[in-house]
């Protein structure tokens, strides 16, 4: 195998990112809405919702790719390339959370809606890494060196760990657990979203160590700082269904 796999349709040859991405989104969005749950909230506030989520992820995926390599970002700060070719799935997570919330509130809805949200991001996600896998080198989503019998040559001679195999395998376990605890019913409003999150927080921050980026903040990359600030958020929310519950129980006997 050679990378970048462009995808040949005979007449014309496609690049593999590009590819895949669109249909993350697109397949990602359309399970959305065969999934979600239609009397939970309604279509036209749904929507908002969803707008929000984009906006946030578009602005929080760039954000914390600038903070990737900060030196760099100072000394390209006017160059437009620069500041629009990379992204996170962290940044775009987290960015998405902030959006949604901030557009729950506009749009005066309380409730959560996240759980409906949870499996379609694991799809889009995960058809999103086989695009990252096949453009190769160019994607920078590779992991460092290795001698496992994981080690993949992207193309120079190099063996590395396919990280984005590795996330792909991940999403696919989480996704098949929160997909049965989410038609099985047994857990509060919101718990899958807050778990999806907690999940692929704690997976990002332990596999972005046998990646090659930068760790420049105390031995860690940016990525791995805003796990660590994702995962307190949701610290908190967990326990309040997760510890209090039990501690109540262990009162009462």
């Amino acid at each position: 195998m050679t990378f970048p796999v462009w995808i040949n349709l005979g007449f014309v040859k496609l690049h593999p990112h590009a590819v895949f991405e669109t249909l993350a989104y697109f397949i990602g969005f359309r399970v959305y809405l065969y999934t979600r749950s239609k009397d939970k909230i309604p279509i036209v506030q749904g929507m908002w919702v969803i707008v929000g989520a984009i906006m946030g992820a578009a602005v929080g995926s760039k954000l914390l790719y600038w903070f990737e390599d900060p030196r760099l970002t100072l000394e390209n700060w006017n160059s437009y390339t620069y500041l629009m070719e990379g992204k996170t799935i962290v940044g775009g997570l987290l960015g998405g959370l902030i959006g949604v919330e901030w557009t729950k509130k506009r749009i005066g809805y309380s409730r959560s809606t996240g759980d409906d949200m949870a499996v379609p991001l694991i799809v889009g996600m995960v058809i999103g890494r086989i695009g990252c896998f096949l453009t190769g080198l160019d994607d920078h989503t590779y992991g460092v060196a290795t001698s496992w019998i994981t080690g993949i040559d992207f193309g120079d001679g190099v063996l590395r760990h396919p990280t984005q195999m590795y996330e792909i395998a991940f999403l696919l376990l989480l996704g098949a657990f929160l997909f049965h605890w989410k038609r099985k019913g047994s857990l509060p409003d919101g718990a899958i979203f807050q778990l999806f999150m907690t999940g692929y927080l704690l997976f990002r921050f332990v596999i972005d160590f046998i990646k090659p980026t930068p760790h420049f903040y105390l031995g860690l990359n940016n990525v791995q700082l805003a796990c660590i600030a994702g995962l307190a958020y949701y610290a908190v929310l967990l326990s309040k269904w997760l510890v209090r519950p039990q501690r109540s129980h262990r009162k009462e006997l």
